[in-house]
């Protein structure tokens, strides 16, 4: 199942803001959120201040609920969201993507559009039964989610760090056995 690059973008850009709350945390300044906006192509409002990094860490838990709620939580949460941000989907296109989905105005503060497009990207997910490509970092010592697009199926750590950690102790494993 190929998920709409808005869709795989809102998805990937939900889970790093999840993540981002787990030690050590990584958004604690105003230049790491705008790193983080650039990252994720995100544009409109961009307040660049403390009050508006305190409102995207906020929602970082409820982001983090949502991706790992099943199938029918998921849906609530976001039918939920949904009506709390009064969203609109509308097609729209700027630059560098074509037409795709917004569903709350370029002007709105920054938390309010990550959760509602995080809510749109879920209503796909949801729709198409594919809850199982969400899920918890395969590291031991993690609890990142993973948000996996592979086309198999395979991605089961948050990050590189995570799967080069694994990596690294199964080789150590390996050669203590030999």
């Amino acid at each position: 199942m190929a998920f709409a690059h808005d869709t795989q973008v809102a998805l990937q850009a939900a889970a790093a803001l999840a993540n981002s709350a787990e030690t050590p945390e990584t958004l604690t300044t105003v230049a790491d959120l705008d790193r983080f906006y650039a990252e994720f192509d995100y544009t409109g409002r961009h307040d660049r201040d403390a009050a508006e990094l305190a409102a995207v860490q906020a929602v970082r838990a409820d982001l983090r609920r949502l991706l790992l709620a099943d199938r029918d939580d998921a849906a609530e949460l976001v039918n939920a969201m949904l009506a709390e941000h009064r969203a609109l989907p509308q097609l729209v296109r700027h630059e560098p993507e074509d037409w795709h989905i917004h569903a709350v105005a370029p002007d709105r503060p920054l938390a309010e559009r990550i959760v509602v497009e995080t809510a749109m990207a879920m209503i796909d997910v949801i729709r198409a039964d594919e809850m199982s490509r969400l899920g918890t970092c395969a590291d031991d010592e993690c609890a990142g989610v993973v948000v996996d697009l592979s086309r198999n199926r395979s991605r089961r750590f948050c990050s590189t760090t995570c799967g080069n950690r694994n990596a690294v102790a199964a080789y150590r494993a390996r050669l203590a056995d030999d």
